[in-house]
């Protein structure tokens, strides 16, 4: 698609750049990352005012002390926070950033695209396990830890996108991911929905997942594939296939590509527990069941 070419007046570009630049600097150094993400966030949100005046002690409403300690990811929880199997050094800085990220994307600011789009792509250098060049993620892209995500070059990651990291996810080179897509490496037992399995789920380079569709844990998208908007993938869909359907299956082929493309009537392979990833839980661990139910069968 042709597009064009964008920039921002030179002063703006200046300003953007020395944020940019020395947030990730802070990032890079040993500075603590709390402080380095309570700062930021303080001071995008126009706050830094009220925040000095709670440090120094002055009264503040419960809603205002909430608000401020808030800025501090040491003060909040994530849901994946509760999950048993994560590994907890790589999340206590995961988190952190992560935290960044979502509430960077919860204010205005967020919605000066050619600055957001440069900021996420500076925070993902040090969230993600690994992260190409030209990447662009616009806003509402959350994930599950962030550090168990490899992202090749030139891609691009659409508005409301959820990359689940719980197991391992792996997007190759200049892969588009649409708004709503929804990318799983976790799945549950049909019977006991707290017995988790991870996997690796893996995206082939130039493939296309179009709007709404979704992944299931474990499936390969080969390369130059495309899935259909709303497709729901329960399988591995081979390269170059065209795949849509709830569940998705091929229909077509890419035009140009008949003569290297696994044939359609033999699509539809699950090779889920290949990319199985095995884990252990601490054995000194809580267990906790949410849920509190009696799964016997009936007699």
């Amino acid at each position: 698609m042709t597009k064009r070419d964008v920039s921002l007046p030179d002063e703006a570009e200046a300003g953007m750049r020395e944020f940019i630049d020395e947030v990730d600097r802070r990032l890079s150094s040993d500075e603590d990352t709390c402080s380095v993400v309570e700062d930021v966030l303080i001071d995008l949100s126009g706050d830094r005012e009220a925040y000095e005046r709670w440090r120094g002690g002055e009264s503040m409403t419960p809603a205002e002390r909430v608000r401020l300690q808030s800025y501090d990811p040491c003060n909040t929880t994530l849901e994946s926070e509760y999950y048993a199997e994560k590994d907890e050094e790589a999340f206590r800085r995961s988190k952190h950033l992560q935290w960044l990220w979502r509430q960077f994307d919860s204010l205005p600011i967020a919605d000066n695209v050619e600055f957001a789009l440069r900021f996420r792509r500076m925070l993902a250098d040090h969230l993600f396990a690994d992260c190409g060049e030209n990447c662009r993620f616009f806003k509402g892209v959350t994930f599950t830890y962030g550090h168990n995500i490899t992202i090749g070059d030139n891609t691009v990651v659409h508005d409301d996108v959820h990359l689940d990291d719980r197991g391992k996810l792996t997007i190759g080179d200049r892969v588009s991911v649409s708004d709503g897509v929804h990318l799983y490496s976790h799945d549950h037992d049909v019977v006991d929905q707290t017995e988790v399995r991870n996997y690796h789920t893996i995206v082939e380079d130039d493939v296309r997942l179009t709007y709404d569709s979704m992944v299931r844990a474990g499936c390969k998208i080969g390369e130059n594939a495309i899935v259909g908007a709303r497709g729901i993938v329960q399988h591995d869909i081979p390269a170059h296939h065209i795949a849509i359907g709830m569940p998705a299956k091929s229909v077509k082929i890419k035009p140009g590509w008949e003569d290297v493309a696994t044939p359609i009537e033999e699509a539809g392979v699950n090779r889920q527990e290949q990319r199985h990833l095995e884990y252990e839980l601490p054995e000194d661990l809580e267990v906790f069941d949410e849920f509190q139910r009696d799964l016997r069968p009936p007699r």
